[in-house]
């Protein structure tokens, strides 16, 4: 079952039966679903639905689901967060007690790598990630981004457990609007499997290029200013454990695949000068199993407003890294010596807060999960914008100042090659 991000009564669950029979390890199809909403209540302006899944025979528990506006003129707290996996999900309990307990939360935005796998046991490690985060996706939209650990079978076990709205119709790439806020969620991992050639790379581009045209008209992008991108990997960070992503000048989501023009090395696809044209405010990824907070860059140049309120009106995109939910592998060693574009670094176990105000004002918090700190905040920064749209970045004209940054390390657990 999905939940669209709407306020009409007839778009807020979707449930879908899928038969996948091209898949050689297993064919399976998931029992047709219905959903039964029992009733409907408002609480302190908040609209709840009251419901049920099930066959018409056996059903589940009694939820209440989170009805949210389909209007611009609120202010949604998203949890956002990447690699978290069944054994050692350390942020799940805290998440759990801020969305079931607190309702603290409007949406869930996972960046990728879910289960540690999903097809792991004919799906069974699946099944028991679906059961655990049951508290919270039963309560507010969960939305996803594909990450490396759901590589297997063409993603199989993802796309089925999983309905996002529309984009590519598999949830490897599509858009919602969420208060002020446009969020693009796509597939990095496209970029770096290319089993089924370029085409499927090639059609992504496309159509974010599209969505950013659509979310950049004028009336779109005077009722949500706020344009966010997430997928799993990113294009900054500085862990010592990855240099294909952290350390190397092209990377690929970032700058595309390189070839040769003839003038010299060109690149196609790259993803970061498409945000930077069309203003795509913060960038999400995740990967790296810590968090760090970057200050505005481009093309590896950082470019801050100004010494002392760097995120006010930046003229280039921020980007944050979220992947400490939990991961079983351990958490990713930083550098000694961090790039010049990192700001803020931490190896806590944790998730990211995002309040997004209004239309000028957005604040990202790190929230601890670690035994004995669950909740505290570890990092908080406010991007203020006064301006939004395509082409108003200035960070390829300008100098940028340098920073030294800011840092926290704490002792790895485990020292692991990225894949």
């Amino acid at each position: 079952m999905s939940h669209l991000l709407s306020g009409k009564l007839a778009l807020i669950s979707r449930v879908s039966s899928k038969l996948h029979h091209r898949t050689a390890f297993v064919q399976y199809t998931l029992s047709l679903l219905k959903t039964k909403i029992i009733s409907k209540w408002v609480y302190f302006s908040r609209i709840y639905l009251v419901y049920r899944c099930g066959d018409g025979v056996v059903w589940s528990d009694i939820f209440q689901f989170r009805v949210l506006p389909d209007h611009p003129f609120w202010s949604p707290r998203l949890a956002v967060f990447g690699d978290m996996g069944i054994t050692s999900n350390l942020a799940l309990p805290e998440l759990i007690h801020e969305v079931h307990d607190l309702d603290s939360f409007d949406a869930i935005l996972h960046v990728g790598d879910f289960a540690y796998n999903m097809d792991t046991d004919g799906g069974r490690y699946g099944d028991i990630f679906m059961r655990q985060i049951e508290p919270v996706a039963s309560r507010v939209p969960y939305m996803t981004a594909v990450g490396n650990h759901e590589l297997a079978y063409n993603f199989s076990h993802y796309k089925s457990r999983f309905s996002m709205p529309g984009g590519d119709g598999e949830s490897l790439f599509y858009s919602f609007d969420i208060g002020p806020a446009h969020v693009i969620a796509f597939s990095s991992e496209l970029y770096y499997y290319l089993y089924y050639g370029w085409r499927p790379v090639v059609r992504q581009y496309e159509w974010i290029k599209k969505d950013l045209e659509e979310a950049n008209k004028p009336e779109n992008r005077k009722a949500r200013p706020w344009i966010i991108a997430m997928a799993h990997r990113p294009m900054y960070c500085s862990n010592a454990v990855d240099a294909v992503h952290c350390d190397t000048v092209d990377n690929i989501v970032r700058t595309g695949y390189p070839y040769p023009d003839g003038r010299g090395k060109s690149h196609l696809l790259g993803l970061e000068k498409l945000f930077y044209e069309n203003g795509v405010d913060l960038i999400i990824g995740a990967h790296e199993h810590s968090y760090e907070r970057f200050w505005p860059v481009y093309n590896r140049k950082v470019c801050n407003a100004s010494r002392n309120n760097p995120y006010v009106n930046p003229p280039a995109p921020v980007h944050i890294v979220t992947g400490s939910a939990g991961s079983y592998e351990g958490k990713d060693p930083f550098s000694p010596i961090p790039h010049k574009w990192s700001a803020f670094r931490t190896q806590d176990y944790g998730f990211t807060r995002v309040d997004i105000y209004n239309g000028t004002h957005l604040r990202v918090q790190q929230i601890s999960a670690e035994l004995g700190s669950a909740g505290n905040i570890l990092d908080s920064f406010t991007i203020i914008s006064n301006k939004h749209g395509e082409n108003l970045f200035t960070c390829h004209e300008n100098q940028p100042h340098s920073f030294q940054p800011m840092i926290k390390l704490r002792p790895a657990v485990r020292v692991q090659a990225k894949c």
